[in-house]
Formats: C-alpha cells, structure tokens, sequence
C-alpha cells in the first residue's frame, strides 16, 4: 500500500501529481479547520509537504503522530517550529534557490504596470471603450527616483532593473551597506519625500510590521506610487486603502496582502491598483527545480536514502 503524506498548503500542480502517483495525498489545506482534519484523516501519514507562507506550528505535529519528514516547497523555514520538530524527532527538508531574479522582475514589470497604467488600459480595451474616449495618460518610468525599503538580494536586483529603465535609485534600511553605491536614507518619511516610487522588498519582522503607514504614504505623495513585493503587513493596508481613496498617492502595485488569499475589497474596487496573487517566484524554472528537489527527499526518505537537502533542527 502507498505511503501516506499530507499536503498542508496547495503546491505547483505537476509536483501534487508526481506525489498523487507515489503517495496517498491528504490535502488539509482545502479543510475549512485543517488542523482538525489532520486529526480525523491523517493520523497515518508519515510525511508532510508545506511551503515557506505555510506556518506549521506544535499543533500540526501533534496531530501527526506518526510523521517522519517534513519536507518544504521553498528555501526558507522560518514559519516552521523547528523546536518542534525536533522534539518529535521529525527530519526537514527544504529546497534552497535564488528568488532575487524572477521576483525582481516582478517587481519591475510591477512598477512599469502602475506608472503607465497598464492594468487600467487593458481594461479600458477590452470594455469597447477605446472608439468613443481617450485613454488617461500614465507618468513616465525614466527619469523618476525609485526608493527601494530594504537593499538586501532582491532590492540590489530591482535597483539594477529600474536603472536600467532610466531611473535614479536611493534606498532605506537599518544600516548603510558599504558596497552598495546608491544614495542611503536612514529615515524612510525623508526618502518617500524625494521618491517616485516606493518598493518595498525587506523582511517582515516586528520592526517591519506596518512600516508603510499613513505618515509615509502622505509624504510619497499625491504623484507617488508603491510596490509592495515583500510581505502585506509590512504596509498598514487600512491607511493604503485610505491613501488610494483620497489621491493622497498616485497608485499601488502590490504582490502581497495582510490576509492572503483574501484581499480587501476597497482594493479590488479601485482602478489605479495592480493586483497579483503573491506571484514573485512562481515563474516555471523555479517551480521545476524546487519540484525536483522536494521529490527527491520525500522519495529518497521512504527509500531509506540519504536525503540532499536537510534542514539542522
């Protein structure tokens, strides 16, 4: 008889089906109460698959008595209670890789779409209304500064891109980084002053939380734009909300929600917003070569193999 595993948050397609063949695959996450439909149906399943927005917490490993691995379908596992799983002796996995580059491009393609009005104008397209009215106009990239929050990998990948666009690039952090040659602000109110455009790529940390508040959005100002590619809580998305409502900024693209999969309605209400379902590394490459990883382990564990891509516990 197939093994039994649990599938805790929904994965790249083609990887569930790899899984389905070798596996009897539970799918807690479509459960209204997953962690009680782990304790009916999964008390046998000796492997569990989540992903780096996924939190395993003690609950999950004590309604799994009998799990073995836990294997994770990205490269960090900082939602997973590690304490946990090694009081429970459980093995995990990850699968690490670069995300700078395809979330960089996100995050491009992300300011190119809310500056020229990208999103606005295919809708305005396809409603027929394109014979009988002239479409707004939307503001040029090049020439405009963009302030990117955070200068880690995928802040320096965004800063190449969007001088490649024509754009002047400053950036905000905690500390000056000696190697990075762009303009530094330790203080964000200052740096959204002189921005265009606002990116927000940092870590979510209780530093973080709420870091985008109603004071930074007004001094971005009435002809300003956000991008957030990073985590939604690090952007106080009741004052964005307001922010968009009265023109207190230009416009928001954003990648990332406080509550995904659930997003405020105001926001899907309002036309100078582009909206994505937390996209950034869900190009092909990146989805195959985590897939090849992840199958590797989770086949190699119940091979009694060793295992490629553990994560000390």
């Amino acid at each position: 008889m197939k093994p039994e595993i649990v599938l805790l948050k929904a994965i790249y397609e083609p990887t569930l089906v790899a899984l389905e063949h070798d596996f009897i695959v539970h799918q807690s996450w479509a459960a209204a109460d997953p962690v009680a439909y782990i304790k009916q149906h999964c008390t046998n399943a000796r492997a569990a698959i989540s992903t780096t927005t996924t939190e395993v917490t003690r609950s999950h490993f004590d309604a799994l008595p009998k799990l073995e691995l836990l294997a994770c379908y990205g490269p960090y596992t900082t939602l997973i209670d590690l304490a946990a799983a090694k009081a429970r002796k459980v093995t995990v996995t990850y699968t690490p890789d670069s995300t700078a580059e395809p979330v960089a491009d996100l995050a491009m393609g992300m300011i190119v779409a809310v500056m020229r009005r990208l999103c606005e104008a295919d809708r305005f397209v396809r409603s027929g209304a394109w014979p009988s009215r002239v479409f707004p106009s939307g503001a040029e990239v090049r020439g405009k500064t963009c302030g990117i929050v955070g200068m880690g990998r995928i802040g320096r990948e965004i800063a190449v891109r969007a001088a490649g666009f024509g754009m002047s690039i400053c950036y905000f952090g905690p500390r000056r980084k000696d190697d990075v040659p762009y303009p530094y602000f330790d203080n964000l109110e200052a740096m959204a002053r002189d921005c265009d455009c606002l990116v927000v790529t940092c870590a979510l940390t209780p530093a973080t939380h709420n870091l985008v508040d109603a004071r930074i959005l007004a001094a971005l100002g009435a002809d300003g734009f956000l991008v957030n590619i990073a985590r939604g809580a690090i952007v106080d998305e009741s004052a964005l909300v307001a922010a968009l409502a009265s023109k207190t900024i230009a416009g928001a693209a954003l990648d990332v929600f406080v509550n995904e999969p659930h997003v405020p309605a105001e926001l899907m209400r309002t036309d100078n917003v582009v909206l994505a379902p937390h996209m950034g590394t869900s190009t092909r490459e990146v989805r195959e070569g985590r897939s090849e990883k992840l199958l590797a382990d989770v086949r190699a564990h119940f091979a009694g193999k060793p295992l490629r891509y553990t994560v000390p516990v």
